[in-house]
């Protein structure tokens, strides 16, 4: 089967931050970690750089994407990027954007076009970008702009923080807390619990997702004593969800949905803010929480974390939520191609 002799493609993300260095502790930890196979799309002296600069020895091969699994077990197989990239730990650089972005760019193309299963990003920052001229308001935005690119059809990415004890899902995400109530709409909540029900089948291989709908006020409003967004605009949700075949519950007090006898319960929570999803999903399992994309025609991982400027170039970034994220990424890429060739 294809998929089986196909690697990850992997983007270095922002090469001032930690997405250089994670990528090259991530390959040097392979056999260690059992690592799935993955490309680089990066510029290769700028890797080759900031090995010598955390004095470790990386042995590195430029390679076509079809090559790289059979280069993977000697040595970092990098597919070279046109832009070149200025070499600059905890600096972020304008200039560097157009490799960020020509990287996220050929690893989405590559994944389309059959190169690679998945699609794994290392992280980005908004700023240095926005400097460049880059107007898309983040990452996944992107994602789902280069899907409808390419596939002529309009996606809704969907945020997934997903951990070995917890997936949650952020209804809306990086908007201000007071703008909430004013973009939660039934919805928006019944959009994201489709596409949350549908990869939970597809990819994550869960015949009979269970989704909790956690409730936007405390004690999800207690009624309408505590605000009145939890009746009017979660529950009706929670009646279509569940009207479509959907096994959904809610809204559910979010105080009490967390702990592991409730995490028990279902198999994703939809929250209805970014902090009520991410805070749960970091505090259990900060180094190997994974940011998963839901909604797009392939699949997508990153770390939960940011670029770290503060560490880069130091040696001390952990390479555990990239290795989570690789490793997530091969194992959906698996359960889709068995779902796609039944």
């Amino acid at each position: 089967m294809k998929n089986a002799v196909t690697a990850l493609a992997l983007s270095v993300g922002d090469p001032s931050g930690i997405g250089p260095e994670i990528a090259i502790a991530a390959f040097l930890a392979r056999q260690a970690v059992g690592l799935p196979a993955f490309y680089l799309l990066a510029d290769p002296a700028l890797i080759a750089a900031r090995a010598r600069h955390l004095g470790v020895s990386l042995p590195v091969e430029e390679v076509e994407p079809a090559q790289a699994m059979a280069v993977f077990g000697r040595a970092l197989p990098i597919v070279p990027l046109a832009a070149r990239s200025i070499d600059s730990p905890g600096r972020p650089e304008p200039a560097n954007a157009a490799g960020t972005v020509e990287a996220i760019d050929r690893a989405v193309a590559a994944c389309l076009a059959g190169e690679a299963v998945a699609v794994v990003t290392c992280p980005i920052a908004k700023k240095p970008l926005y400097d460049a001229g880059f107007r898309f308001p983040g990452h996944t935005e992107y994602l789902a702009h280069l899907a409808a690119r390419h596939s002529g059809v309009e996606a809704m990415p969907v945020m997934m923080l997903a951990g070995p004890d917890l997936r949650t899902v952020p209804v809306t995400i990086h908007i201000a807390l007071a703008e909430v109530p004013k973009a939660l709409t039934a919805e928006l909540i019944v959009a994201t619990g489709r596409i949350t029900a549908a990869d939970l089948v597809r990819r994550f291989g869960i015949a009979a997702p269970r989704l909790a709908i956690a409730g936007l006020n405390p004690h999800a409003g207690e009624g309408g004593s505590m605000g009145t967004e939890d009746e009017r605009i979660v529950s009706p949700a929670v009646d279509i969800l569940r009207a479509e075949g959907i096994d959904a519950v809610g809204p559910l007090p979010a105080d009490t949905l967390f702990h592991a006898r409730a995490r028990a319960g279902y198999d994703a929570a939809l929250c209805m803010y970014h902090d009520q999803a991410l805070i749960p999903a970091k505090a259990l399992a900060f180094d190997e929480a994974v940011n998963v994309t839901l909604g797009l025609p392939f699949i997508r991982t990153s770390p939960d974390h940011g670029t770290a400027f503060d560490i880069a170039g130091k040696g001390v970034a952990r390479p555990d939520s990239l290795i989570a994220a690789l490793k997530l990424a091969r194992s959906l890429a698996d359960i889709d191609a068995k779902a796609v060739a039944a």
